[in-house]
């Protein structure tokens, strides 16, 4: 006899890649038609013959596999025939893709030899075989397969051991679950699935397309506040975000920074009952009066303790204790007590403890005709456009000059030695213009008046500190007749 068929058999130890093919615990039935090469010491001719297959997958690897066929081989001396029942239990293992399943497999077989006096025997051995299933639709496949067979101890009078080589091809079905992948794992195949690449844990319709019943952006299944409000805003979970605490969701908020605390409207933005700027909540003052100026907790300030709520206070600098009227001011004649009634008062708002002329107005200059430093006169960093709070006190210089026609004046503008000294120079002269068009908007006639930029040089304090930079900063009135 040959040597046994090794090469055949050796395929078992092959280590196979994991089948991509989706076929776990599905049923195969195959029929087949085979062709049979003999062990040349049986003296039988190759022979056609026919059979039938059902395998079982445990995974898309592994499965096993019983077949059985029948074959009548003639003699090669001719004349009579024997018959051959064959029987097969096979490991199989799979590997390769969804249209291409290619498999190797191993197991025991029977061979039954009969109705013929010299071939009434049965053998027992082991087979190897490689094939493979080109599936031709889902669930049918053309199998086609080679297949060793090898017998240590033949029946055969004479013989020692045998070894056959079977070629065999059908038709195969399969059952059970579909052999369609499903990628994303969302229970529909890939091929019928309309949107591939749903996330885990999703819920899918028909077509394998995530539902988002509150259209929110987080699809069902994943989403642990699944009624959200149309046009909210979520978090990952799908739940609805609310940055400030008002109870009103985020992308529904007209004002999402509300102060904490505060209470809103149904577009989350806070009331505020008494209109005073703070919000109704923190507002500690909730029925302040109408114009009244309030603090960051909503009550009224009172800066001069006349008990009328700066905004409404028309003289709000009211000395302590006197007596003033619904509006604040002193009832007295001398509403700016500088000794002088109002009703001659051309400058009735001049500040306590001012030297004032005769028409009530702050004497600017002395016989030593010493310059005056307008303190309080300030500017924007590095402009010269005046800052507000710079108004009332050229409104008191103006009405005094209005009120002492013979006197004119220098502007003189200074900086701080901070910077080039020809931009400080043109700076001051900027600054001192500003004045005197000031002042000449107030009625002060622009003939009166001149105005020069010093820049640095002329300071009255050391520039090396910041007070004294600030001293050297500075708008001057210098008499000139």
């Amino acid at each position: 006899m040959r040597a046994p068929l090794v090469p055949v058999l050796l395929c078992l130890a092959v280590v196979p890649a994991i089948s991509d093919a989706q076929h776990t615990h599905q049923f195969e039935f195959g029929a087949f038609g085979s062709f049979t090469r003999y062990d040349r010491a049986f003296g039988l001719d190759n022979q056609l013959g026919g059979g039938g297959r059902f395998g079982y997958f445990f995974s898309p690897a592994i499965g096993v596999e019983v077949d059985a066929g029948y074959q009548q081989p003639s003699l090669t001396t001719g004349g009579t025939t024997a018959a051959l029942a064959l029987g097969a239990a096979s490991l199989v293992v799979n590997l390769g893709g969804d249209n291409n399943l290619f498999y190797i497999l191993g197991g025991y077989s029977r061979l039954r030899f009969t109705d013929n006096p010299s071939y009434m025997f049965t053998d027992n051995g082991v087979h190897g075989g490689i094939g493979d299933r080109i599936f031709l639709g889902e669930r049918i496949a053309l199998r086609l397969e080679a297949r060793g067979i090898y017998s240590p101890n033949t029946g055969l009078p004479g013989g020692a051991w045998a070894g056959h080589i079977v070629g065999s091809a059908g038709l195969s079905v399969f059952t059970g679950p579909s052999a369609l992948h499903d990628a994303d794992g969302d229970g529909i195949a890939d091929k019928k699935d309309g949107c591939p690449g749903t996330p885990g844990g999703a819920i899918v319709d028909t077509h394998g397309c995530p539902n988002d019943s509150d259209r929110d952006g987080v699809y069902n299944g994943l989403d642990a506040c699944p009624n959200t409000v149309e046009h909210a805003e979520v978090d990952a979970s799908g739940c609805p975000k609310d940055t400030d605490h008002d109870g009103v969701y985020d992308g529904l908020d007209k004002c999402p920074g509300s102060m904490t605390g505060a209470r809103v409207d149904a577009q989350g933005c806070p009331t505020d009952a008494d209109a005073d700027g703070v919000p109704d909540g923190p507002d500690q003052c909730p029925n302040s009066p109408a114009g009244a100026m309030v603090d960051t907790t909503g009550c009224p300030v009172d800066s001069d303790h006349d008990r009328v709520p700066d905004g409404l206070d028309k003289c709000p600098n009211t000395p302590a204790g006197v007596e003033v009227d619904t509006v604040g001011c002193q009832r007295a004649i001398d509403s700016d007590g500088d000794g002088i009634d109002d009703i001659r008062d051309k400058c009735p708002a001049t500040a306590a403890g001012t030297h004032v002329d005769s028409a009530g107005c702050p004497i600017l200059f002395t016989e030593t005709r010493k310059e005056v430093v307008l303190r309080g006169v300030t500017f924007e960093t590095g402009r010269s456009a005046l800052k507000p709070d710079s108004y009332t006190i050229l409104d008191i210089v103006a009405a005094s000059l209005i009120a002492n026609p013979d006197i004119t004046i220098e502007i003189a503008g200074h900086t701080d030695n901070t910077g080039a000294a020809p931009t400080n120079t043109r700076l001051s002269q900027a600054r001192a213009d500003a004045v005197r068009t000031y002042l000449a908007s107030k009625g002060v006639a622009p003939g009166r008046m001149v105005a020069r930029g010093y820049g640095p040089s002329d300071p009255i304090a050391p520039n090396t500190t910041a007070s004294g930079r600030a001293l050297n900063r500075r708008v001057e009135l210098r008499q000139t007749n």
